[in-house]
């Protein structure tokens, strides 16, 4: 039985940029092999393009890559990326920064269950930011 998900994006030649300015935001740094870099034969076309990505923190993984040169990547509507804040603080940093050159859906706002908001990011993915408040 698995023991655990984690979203694995795939992008269209920009995965670098988007892991780099992602860790960047969250304060971590990311791994990134690129097909160039690695034993299986690539075309040139390629070799600049992401194989494997990784954003790894203590409870907190994103993997990612860049599709094959040629093969299209469409964006889809059905996943986000949710984003769990121990302080309403660092869930503030983040949120001021990851909205930049896309667009929000839900401004951060307080909920009946603390306070949450919903983006889309500059590279199409949406992004859901949530600091939740002990029940009583």
């Amino acid at each position: 039985m698995p023991t655990m998900i984690n979203p694995y994006l795939t992008l269209d030649g920009n995965c670098a940029e988007a892991m780099k300015y992602w860790g960047d935001i969250l304060n971590i740094k990311p791994e990134i092999m690129l097909m160039g870099d690695s034993p299986m034969p690539v075309s040139a076309e390629s070799k600049n393009r992401v194989m494997h990505a990784t954003l790894k923190a203590d409870g907190f993984l994103l993997m990612a890559s860049d599709s094959m040169h040629g093969q299209s990547v469409k964006m889809g509507d059905a996943v986000s990326l949710s984003l769990n804040f121990d302080t309403k603080e660092e869930q503030t940093r983040v949120w001021e920064r990851l909205p930049q050159g896309g667009s929000v859906t839900i401004p951060l706002e307080e909920q009946f269950w603390g306070r949450f908001g919903m983006l889309t990011d500059k590279f199409g993915f949406k992004w859901m930011l949530n600091h939740q408040v002990p029940q009583r």
